[in-house]
């Protein structure tokens, strides 16, 4: 489904960091570091300021990501304000595939909710148990439908942090409001690995480009921050 934020939907940032040539990673199975140390205590912060984060199945069982707000400074202060330590952990699964010893389900204490389309939520309930709420988002899956579910939970501002395929869909159907992309001094060169989204028709193009709000060297990488809706503030 496509359409465009509304404003009873969570804001929508989208966070990436590719390479020069806009790959996310390489081919083999050792994780490519893309970012620097002052970087990642930018998302830290960034992720310090969301109610939720989301990443794609693929993402759970390719990188086993934890999700959660480092500093221990920043968790302190959401505490202080009332919140759990770090924000919502989210995932989405079309088949339910998904490894309930994944550090997603087992680290750390905040909650977890896994969108599952129609045809998987038997078999990822069965697996996951009591470690997730686990949601029928449609069969197709529908993200306007997962928006909304979070919108109902409270949720206000949805991190996504990828992987490609998450990221292009949320970028086709018109539903992100805000994109943060890194890009680090260096080429990958290989067509097997993952890019930053892949074909697709995109709500920007040279007819209707993207604001930029701001570009910013960052160490030896460069943040771009791009402004992809109308909620999106004019910093």
């Amino acid at each position: 489904m496509t359409g465009s934020p509304t404003a009873t939907q969570p804001y929508v940032l989208l966070s990436c960091a590719t390479s020069i040539d806009g790959y996310i990673d390489d081919a083999t199975d050792e994780r490519l570091l893309l970012s620097n140390d002052a970087d990642l205590d930018r998302v830290d912060a960034v992720r310090a300021d969301c109610d939720a984060i989301l990443v794609g199945a693929g993402t759970v069982r390719r990188d086993d990501p934890r999700l959660l707000v480092r500093s221990d400074r920043r968790r302190a202060e959401r505490l202080a304000g009332g919140l759990p330590a770090s924000p919502t952990r989210v995932t989405v699964t079309g088949c339910g595939d998904l490894d309930p010893g994944a550090r997603l389900f087992t680290v750390g204490d905040t909650d977890r909710i896994v969108y599952s389309a129609s045809g998987g939520v038997e078999k990822t309930r069965y697996r996951l148990g009591e470690l997730a709420t686990v949601v029928d988002a449609g069969d197709p899956l529908d993200l306007v439908r997962v928006l909304a579910d979070l919108a109902d939970r409270g949720v206000r501002r949805l991190l996504v942090e990828g992987g490609a395929v998450m990221h292009g869909q949320f970028l086709a159907a018109g539903l992100a409001d805000e994109l943060h992309l890194v890009v680090a001094p260096f080429f990958v060169g290989d067509r097997r690995a993952p890019r930053f989204v892949g074909e697709g028709s995109f709500p920007w193009h040279p007819g209707r480009r993207a604001r930029v709000l701001e570009a910013r060297q960052i160490g030896d990488v460069v943040l771009t921050r791009y402004a992809l809706s109308e909620r999106c503030p004019a910093d």
